[in-house]
């Protein structure tokens, strides 16, 4: 445990002597990229932009709005189409190899992935290592499937019965999955799915393994090392390895010394395994789950419009609030260190759906949407100043960022 109560995980190299020449890397050249994928608000289509030149470099029409997201290796986003009952697949471009003591980059050309996939009202994708699962929230099932299958035009879905339609989530662990559990015994109106009362644990035949941990109104995940976190009314649900027997499910109770709420959106640490949830609307809670007292609230000024992690630097979160004020967040000492103004205000009130801004980590950059002005800010990760804009057409809205740097030959 570090003295600030976060469990972290340390790599070590060691070098020794070499008995023979090393060999020449003269030949390779280190090279970054970063990619943008926008889409926008009011118009069914998806923009990849350059970062560097800030040009578009790809435009993929939808069938209509899309929610974003980015697997876990950078190498595919998903276009949510809830509506549409579908999800395009767009391979990035982007790919990076291990070679011990550095990694090669290829880039590509973006594109979009042959493989459409269908089901009754797409919710969540959760990408873990290569296994992708896919929850449909109408139609009573998830699907799972290899990300690199995908990739290859090869893709496999394999359909999981979810016991009755709601609005879930599956990840997929190693030999199991972890599946939401619908009440069924609520009392629903004509046309609304039910509440979520737990979690279970699948085989990968779909066989359950145990019983089901409550987790009433099941909300919100997250995966940082070997850990899965979920956000209940009760407190974070953590699903630790388990060997065969499969995860083992253990609640961390809010007590009485947080105010009342509840966390329903989750983002996982990287290099420091911790997770960063929402805790009502001007509230975020960090979570050590190996902590005595696993939870640290902090206070922000105003409502939360959006907040991310940078997998980068490890101590450093990013909130930004309605009234266009970015914080930088010390995951650490949990204090917020800076703060900056970076667009107009955009109030909270209204629909959930409403155009506002939305965060991207690239780099040594943050990318903020900013959909009044059809602008994408890039604002440094250090000094929370903005270096400069990206003109967008439209209303840009949902982002996410692809790249990094390696070495090419």
């Amino acid at each position: 445990m570090s003295r600030f109560g976060l469990s972290v995980l340390f790599a070590t190299t060691i070098l020794a002597p070499l008995a023979f020449p090393l060999t020449s890397h003269a030949e390779e050249e280190e090279r970054a990229t970063w990619r943008l994928f926008v889409a926008d608000h009011s118009k069914p289509v998806v923009r990849a932009i350059d970062l560097e030149t800030g040009k578009e470099i790809s435009r993929f029409d939808l069938e209509g709005y899309a929610a974003l997201s980015l697997s876990e290796t950078g190498r595919t986003v998903f276009a949510v189409q809830g509506e549409q009952n579908l999800i395009h697949a767009i391979d990035t471009g982007i790919a990076f190899s291990d070679h011990g003591e550095h990694r090669d980059i290829d880039v590509k050309d973006p594109r979009l992935l042959k493989t459409t996939i269908r089901g009754e009202k797409p919710g969540h994708v959760v990408a873990h290592g290569d296994d992708l699962a896919i929850f449909y929230d109408r139609g009573g099932k998830f699907d799972l499937l290899r990300e690199s299958a995908l990739l290859d035009d090869k893709a496999e879905l394999k359909a999981y019965d979810t016991t009755a339609a709601h609005h879930g989530v599956a990840v997929s662990t190693g030999n199991h999955l972890l599946v939401s559990v619908p009440n069924l015994e609520a009392t629903v109106k004509e046309g609304e799915l039910p509440p979520r009362l737990g979690l279970r644990v699948l085989d990968k035949e779909g066989k359950q393994v145990g019983d089901v941990a409550t987790c009433t109104g099941l909300h919100g995940e997250a995966t940082s090392a070997r850990l899965v976190a979920f956000g209940c009314a009760e407190g974070v649900l953590v699903a630790r390895p388990g060997g065969l027997g499969g995860p083992k499910l253990e609640m961390l109770a809010y007590g009485d010394k947080l105010p009342e709420g509840k966390v329903s959106t989750l983002l996982g640490g990287t290099s420091m395994q911790f997770f960063l949830g929402n805790y009502g609307e001007d509230k975020v809670v960090l979570i050590d789950a190996d902590a005595k007292e696993p939870y640290r609230l902090v206070e922000l000024p105003l409502r939360r419009v959006d907040f991310i992690l940078d997998p980068a630097k490890s101590r450093n979160a990013y909130v930004l609030t309605e009234d266009g004020k970015l914080h930088l967040l010390d995951v650490v000492d949990g204090v917020i260190t800076k703060s900056e103004t970076v667009t107009e205000p955009y109030s909270k009130d209204g629909h959930w759906r409403d155009a506002r801004p939305r965060l991207a980590v690239a780099g040594n950059h943050l990318a903020v949407t900013d959909p009044r002005q059809s602008l994408v800010r890039l604002i440094d990760t250090e000094t929370l100043k903005e270096t400069r804009s990206i003109a967008v057409e439209g209303q840009p809205f949902a982002i996410v960022a692809a790249g990094g740097s390696g070495a090419t030959h």
